[in-house]
């Protein structure tokens, strides 16, 4: 049963958040209060360029159990995630977004089922409010063509809200990759995972810091990390290729006929597929150097309210306890 001995980690990426992380604090510190285990917030600033790390620098003079960790630069949210979950001590650690569209009133249903022996339980969602039709029709897209390519079981559905115990945490942690999908990974390293079901509330301030754009270079990312199906498709498209310029050569032959304006259309479509071909095996390649650079994933430029933790392989120029 949960007890006093257990200590949860919680962990919030952060990136330009000032109209909204005062109320998250807020939030986050009257659910503490009320739990039976011991928490430690950590914050992860991504480079905001707001007043931020001020607002929550002042929450640390405030509550005891408050860490931030800040990088030098914007890395991107799912190297937050990687950072903060090295830098948690807690006996389970929990990612969730700092808009409190992942609701702080799912975490006990998650340590329960952790009590029962799950190593990572991942929140579902089963209504997301607040969000158009569009980014829930693609989300509901992304998340089925990725069911049906990746080589690991990616649930439905589920974001990065989710609990994981110390021993996924130390296995992720020893993972390198410059970009990674830690959704993707969490599955990628096993154990015994299940989930728990919720409503995704509404952003409670601010904007969504995931535009279309940052959607598809995530769904980009996951995809390349964890399939070879457009590899796959290059070949495919290949073959196609080949087989329409037969079909073309015999038309011309046998019939006699110029087909000029047949013969410039198919150039476009061929010349559109090798070009899609080339762009597919070019983001492959450019993973595969990315990762030879051995550049560390992020760096840190301060970190405060820790006792001599250097985050595993990120770089810190200054530490704060």
């Amino acid at each position: 049963m949960p007890n006093k001995t257990n200590k949860i980690s919680i962990v919030l990426p952060v990136y330009n958040e000032e109209a909204g992380i005062k109320n998250t604090i807020e939030v986050l510190e009257n659910f503490v209060e009320c739990q039976i285990e011991t928490y430690e917030i950590i914050f992860v600033d991504d480079g905001s360029v707001d007043s931020s790390v001020d607002i929550i620098r002042h929450a640390q003079s405030q509550y005891e159990n408050i860490r931030l960790v800040e990088f030098s630069r914007n890395f991107g949210h799912q190297l937050a995630i990687t950072a903060g979950i090295r830098y948690a001590k807690g006996d389970a650690v929990v990612v969730m977004d700092a808009d409190l569209q992942d609701p702080p009133s799912v975490i006990p249903n998650m340590i329960e089922k952790w009590q029962e022996g799950f190593d990572v339980v991942y929140g579902k969602r089963l209504i997301r409010e607040g969000e158009s039709f569009f980014k829930r029709f693609s989300a509901k897209a992304f998340y089925r063509v990725m069911r049906k390519v990746a080589n690991v079981d990616i649930p439905l559905d589920t974001g990065d809200f989710r609990l994981m115990d110390r021993k996924v945490v130390d296995a992720l942690s020893k993972l390198n990759e410059p970009e990674p999908f830690v959704r993707g990974l969490v599955s990628w390293v096993g154990f015994k995972q299940t989930a728990v079901t919720y409503e995704r509330q509404e952003r409670n301030a601010g904007v969504t810091k995931y535009p279309l754009t940052k959607m598809i270079r995530l769904a980009s990312d996951g995809i390349t990390s964890f399939s070879e199906i457009p590899l796959k498709i290059v070949n495919y498209t290949g073959f196609i290729s080949i087989v329409a310029g037969i079909i073309y050569g015999l038309i011309t032959i046998f019939t006699g006929i110029s087909t000029l304006t047949f013969a410039i259309s198919l150039m476009c479509v061929l010349s559109g597929m090798i070009m899609l071909a080339l762009g597919i095996i070019g983001d492959y390649l450019y993973r595969t150097f990315d990762a030879s650079k051995h550049r560390p994933q992020y760096v840190v430029s301060n970190s405060y309210g820790f006792n001599n933790h250097t985050g595993n392989i990120a770089t810190i120029k200054k530490h704060h306890g």
